[in-house]
């Protein structure tokens, strides 16, 4: 199988060197990451500057790998259009491995998330990986790593719907305490939005978010309380953003008797 692997931590992370290199064992791998940390960018992408490549040395058994300024969506949109020849294709595109969560609505704002999503828009099978845990020593990643490769073979029977990707948390624990696997749905938001208001030593004034954790149920069956039950969460999302359920209803406000040129 041949698989892009890009993230939004940036190409020196652990996360995506220890994935690349375990996945690279059995599959033709290419790396395309950002230079430096891009988390939290969300879904952008680069407009106004232009975006530098350079191929790098390949680590273990990867078979090309690159380096660019730009966000994580960008590596898989210039990967695809431009880097990649047409013979190094890949059969599935893999964001990861993140260090720390992207539970719940805060996919919002993962730069991980949004480079699987950018895979997924561009029609390629797509999975977005994350180590709830904010440890990044090489060690850590290598149960996610050894995960994701176990998971790949199932994947062959699976369809992935088109506007959609799988995003995946893992708990970080040892292989002995994973109770499993959950199909989930998403949670809400992990943190509640509260800022501190500072004053710095120089009499300005500034702002720090500090978000409490929310809590949820324990058994509901969203990505949040899975990997609070020590589960890995699995995630089917789309980006398909139209609320088809509330089109009849605004067309009878807006349109009463098909009369939409009300102004």
């Amino acid at each position: 199988m041949k698989i892009l692997i890009s993230n939004d931590d940036g190409i020196a992370a652990n996360g995506i060197r220890c994935l690349s290199e375990v996945l690279a064992e059995q599959h033709e791998v290419y790396v395309i990451a950002p230079d430096r940390e891009r988390s939290a960018a969300g879904h952008s992408l680069t407009l106004h500057t232009p975006i530098r490549v350079e191929e790098v040395e390949a680590y273990g058994n990867v078979k090309r790998a690159w380096v660019t300024t730009g966000t994580p969506g960008d590596c898989i949109k210039i990967g695809i259009s431009a880097i990649l020849s047409p013979e190094e294709r890949p059969d599935i595109i893999i964001s990861g491995i993140n260090h720390g969560p992207n539970l719940g609505a805060d996919i919002l704002y993962s730069g991980t998330v949004s480079c699987a999503m950018e895979g997924a828009m561009l029609g390629f099978p797509s999975i977005a990986m994350s180590l709830a845990s904010m440890h990044y020593e090489m060690d850590s990643f290598r149960f996610s790593a050894k995960f994701v490769n176990a998971l790949l073979p199932k994947l062959s029977q699976f369809t992935f719907p088109k506007k959609s990707l799988l995003n995946i948390n893992i708990p970080a624990l040892d292989e002995d305490d994973i109770a499993g696997v959950a199909i989930t749905e998403l949670g809400r938001k992990m943190f509640t939005d509260n800022y501190e208001k500072r004053v710095d030593p120089r009499g300005k004034v500034y702002y720090w978010m500090a978000g409490e954790l929310i809590t949820e149920p324990v058994d509901a069956n969203t990505d949040i309380a899975a990997v609070r039950n020590n589960k890995i969460s699995i995630t089917p999302v789309t980006y398909e953003m139209t609320n088809e359920n509330t089109m009849s209803d605004l067309e009878k406000v807006l349109c009463n008797n098909d009369l939409c040129n009300w102004f």
